[in-house]
């Protein structure tokens, strides 16, 4: 379990973490989402021991990291899978970190087959790719078995089988009642792997529930309807009291009324529905809308001008 109780911590003027509390449940996944500067990667420092916070506390099962007589086998931890040198193989570097710790040397062997590092076990870390590089920092955060699981931005890097294999395997030890604590930026990731999210903007807490009723309070539902006669349909929707406005393919976005009474009204008038779908609104969707006043680099809203009309060019590499 992590429990983070009132932490504060400032650079100077700069407040990063502001009286920031939450408690992660074991047998969990748990996203940590927030826009860029939010504070997230301090937030783990912290928990982590890396930095000290200027007030309020951080534990892991109870105790300051600093408190663990054998940290790895409490907790692993991904937060910069390239802090490895790069003269050393990937192999030795995980014996290196298993024997400050009393790891079983076998247990190198195990996570290097996990991770799928067997093939390049022996070979020098600096020739990895990134996602070479990132299996090699998930495999350090399993060396000792840990209860507990703490991965900044674990994907990046990875290819699709990669993803889905990591996926699986976060929801596996989340299984085995372990406490998983994972951040991102690709929430639709997010939304196949988080049951739990903690979400904060500005160091502060933003929300902290599960990912359905995050997504629930955080946007609005809508249904979408095909019907061949959609001009009277539409006509009927909007006397009812409904905002309906139309798709790029002639559809209806329908709101303010769910699906039962569209299909009431409809059969009452006599009109066929060829469709009748309630929309469930992304992740991402919502926590856009959740965050949009808690960004500190934002992108352009809908109601600003065009970057092209103000002879602004982004480049096709642009990576906003």
């Amino acid at each position: 379990m992590i429990e983070v109780r009132d932490l504060c911590k400032s650079y100077g003027d700069k407040i990063a973490v502001d009286h920031l509390s939450f408690t992660l449940r074991p047998g969990t996944v748990t996203g940590f989402l927030g826009p860029n500067g939010a504070g997230k990667s301090t937030t783990m420092r912290l928990i982590l021991g890396l930095d000290r916070p200027t007030s309020g506390t951080a534990t892991i099962d109870g105790k300051r990291y600093g408190e663990l007589t054998t940290p790895l086998r409490v907790v692993g931890a991904l937060l910069e899978a390239g802090a490895v040198h790069p003269g050393r193989s990937a192999y030795n570097h995980l014996l290196y970190l298993a024997q400050t710790q009393a790891i079983p040397t076998r247990r190198v062997d195990e996570v290097i087959d996990l991770v799928g590092l067997h093939d390049v076990a022996h070979d020098r870390v600096g020739a990895f790719s990134l996602g070479m590089g990132q299996r090699l920092g998930i495999a350090a955060a399993l060396l000792g078995d840990p209860e507990v699981l703490i991965l900044d931005e674990p994907v990046n890097g990875l290819d699709p089988d990669g993803i889905f294999w990591f996926r699986s395997m976060l929801k596996y030890l989340a299984g085995q009642g372990r406490t998983v604590l994972v951040s991102s930026h690709l929430m639709s990731e997010m939304s196949q792997t988080a049951d739990d999210l903690v979400v904060i903007g500005r160091g502060r807490l933003i929300a902290e529930s599960s990912t359905e009723e995050f997504i629930a309070n955080n946007s609005e539902e809508t249904v979408l309807v095909r019907a061949p006669e959609a001009v009277a349909l539409r006509e009927l929707l909007d006397s009812a009291g409904a905002e309906v406005s139309v798709d790029d393919d002639g559809a209806l976005v329908v709101r303010l009324l769910d699906a039962e009474r569209i299909g009431e009204i409809a059969g009452k008038a006599g009109l066929v529905l060829h469709e009748l779908s309630p929309q469930r609104a992304s992740l991402e969707e919502a926590f856009m809308e959740r965050t949009h006043d808690h960004r500190d680099f934002g992108g352009q809203r809908s109601d600003t001008p065009d970057l092209a009309e103000r002879g602004v060019l982004v480049s096709d590499r642009s990576t906003l």
